[in-house]
């Protein structure tokens, strides 16, 4: 009964030598934050760029070509569209973890600036009703 479900389990894919560099490549320029990334996606071209390191990366994902640019080479080659896939959704991911928190950024400011103004037009209307009071009273 168990081997059945064994034999429907995914088989982790395993990378050449290359393909392994170029993911950890990818994915330790993913983790720096001054990494851009940019995104044409009808194009279907993904770039990523780090200045401060002087890298690039292009990905061509309808040609399933990675090019990777320094400061002194540029290498472009065409992978197998399984792990240029499995980058892409690397890619994507961090994409998506950092428009997530952008998003929560300026929900923070928006819901911080409504409280402020919430309570400054608590304040107004306290400051108000303290002057009808006394203009009752005077009357």
């Amino acid at each position: 009964m168990f081997y059945k479900f064994n034999l429907f389990k995914r088989k982790p894919r395993v990378y050449s030598k290359i393909e392994n560099h170029i993911y950890g490549i990818i994915t330790e320029l993913l983790k720096v934050g001054s990494t851009d990334i940019n995104v044409d996606e009808l194009g279907g071209k993904y770039y990523l760029s780090n200045e401060e390191q002087h890298f690039k990366v292009t990905i061509l994902s309808n040609d399933y070509v990675i090019r990777l640019t320094n400061t002194r080479d540029s290498v472009a080659e065409k992978y197998d569209k399984v792990f240029v896939e499995d980058v892409l959704r690397a890619v994507k991911e961090e994409k998506h973890r950092r428009m997530e928190v952008v998003y929560d950024s300026i929900t923070n400011s928006i819901e911080k600036m409504a409280e402020r103004l919430h309570n400054t037009l608590i304040e107004s209307n306290e400051l108000e009703t303290q002057k009808v009071r006394r203009l009752e009273k005077s009357s």
